[in-house]
């Protein structure tokens, strides 16, 4: 090698040192440090799109699996049923009618001279309504009292004669044939006169009918009579109203109300029963009464018994025909179990409810339904007080399905 291919410092002079080529820290030369980095950077690229790409599968397919192991499981509400109520509450509507309700018509005929008593007055039992004039009638009588005078008259002398026929028998100066026809005439005058006295009895009672009376304490609440009006006997044609009622007064003082007991309910209505009455026109005021007595039979057409409520209305609140709503406190001995309505099942098989079991899984159970409470009802046979019915169950819910309890499931979420 000659000197002037060897390097040169600065000044000119030949380095007796050679060139050597650079390297890393490694010792490999750069282009075999890219080669190796290139490949590395790749694989670390790629798992990071797989990492992107798999864990959020991973992650949805976690809760898919969740969710159909949940939805295998029916998730419910569960209630348990509670003792009902001893006492019930029966709400019927009623009628109030008068404790005594009549018509008054005339049982003498004649022309009115004069009435007392309008509508609404209050009367007393014998008070005087009206004054009839019957100037026929007065006649009869007057002839009728003649005529037992008559009677009277001819029976005394038929009686005598007969007396001394008797005693002339005795000395037989009469015979028997003509003293038994004397005694016999005297005995047909005795019955004349007690016929004529019957007449006047007759007369007179129906003169006494001249004065129309109130037959009980009440008021009067229809008069369709007036003054020159003709009344006659049972009718009168003179007057507007077609069956000739004259007064008609209802005793108010004590009402009655009838209302109709479902045959349900039936049995436990008795004369001892509580009960007390509401009206629209006195909101939040109630009248007590008492259950007077029942029919002791149930309408076969209405399947309800026939009950009759006695009102004690002294203060005159309550009006007779007036609407009222009745409250019958209905008590039983043996109350049985209670559950929501929302809880019952209506299949074809009958009512039926779900009672989650021991195993998890809804057990269908049939039921008899007692007391009607509204939003529950009384379960007379079929649960028991330990039992766990579910509450608003599908009608989809066949038996032995799994189910979980809401508050359950949410303790496992």
């Amino acid at each position: 090698m000659t000197q002037s291919n060897l390097p040169q410092d600065r000044d000119g002079t030949a380095s007796t040192e050679l060139a050597v080529p650079a390297r890393n820290d490694t010792g490999a030369p750069p282009g075999k440090r890219r080669a190796l980095l290139l490949p590395a950077a790749l694989l670390t690229i790629a798992a990071a799109l797989l990492a992107v790409g798999i864990v959020p599968r991973l992650h949805a397919s976690t809760e898919l699996s969740q969710q159909v192991a949940a939805q295998r499981e029916t998730i419910v509400d569960a209630v348990r049923p509670k003792p009902a109520p001893a006492s019930q509450e029966l709400l019927l509507p009623g009628s109030v009618m008068p404790y005594a309700d009549a018509s008054i018509y005339a049982r003498t005929s004649g022309y009115v001279r004069h009435w007392y008593a309008d509508i609404g007055t209050k009367v007393r039992a014998g008070q005087t309504l009206a004054d009839i004039e019957t100037p026929e009638l007065d006649a009869q009588l007057q002839q009728a009292r003649a005529d037992v005078a008559t009677a009277k008259a001819n029976y005394a002398f038929a009686d005598s004669t007969a007396r001394r026929w008797q005693t002339m028998l005795q000395t037989q100066s009469v015979s028997q044939q003509d003293a038994d026809s004397k005694t016999s005439d005297s005995a047909a005058k005795l019955a004349a006169l007690a016929s004529a006295q019957a007449n006047v009895a007759r007369l007179s009672e129906l003169v006494s009918y001249e004065k129309v009376t109130a037959p009980f304490d009440g008021v009067v609440t229809v008069r369709n009579v007036d003054v020159g009006a003709l009344v006659t006997s049972g009718g009168s044609p003179g007057l507007a109203s077609a069956p000739g009622e004259l007064f008609h007064v209802e005793q108010t003082d004590r009402l009655r109300v009838y209302v109709n007991v479902p045959q349900d309910d039936a049995g436990s209505v008795t004369a001892g029963t509580q009960v007390y009455l509401t009206t629209q026109q006195y909101p939040g005021r109630s009248f007590a009464a008492t259950v007077a007595r029942s029919a002791d039979a149930i309408d076969s057409v209405s399947r309800t018994l026939r009950v009759e409520i006695d009102v004690d209305n002294r203060d005159g609140a309550l009006l007779p025909g007036a609407y009222a709503q009745v409250h019958l406190a209905l008590r039983t001995q043996h109350p049985a179990l209670e559950l929501p309505v929302s809880a019952l099942l209506f299949r074809p098989d009958g009512v039926t409810v779900a009672v989650i079991g021991q195993d998890g899984r809804a057990h269908l159970r049939k039921v008899t339904i007692g007391r009607d409470f509204g939003t529950y009802v009384e379960i007379a046979t079929g649960v028991t007080s330990t039992d766990q019915v579910i509450d608003n169950p599908g009608d989809a819910l066949a038996d032995g399905q799994p189910v979980r309890v809401a508050a359950a499931a949410a303790r496992h979420g």
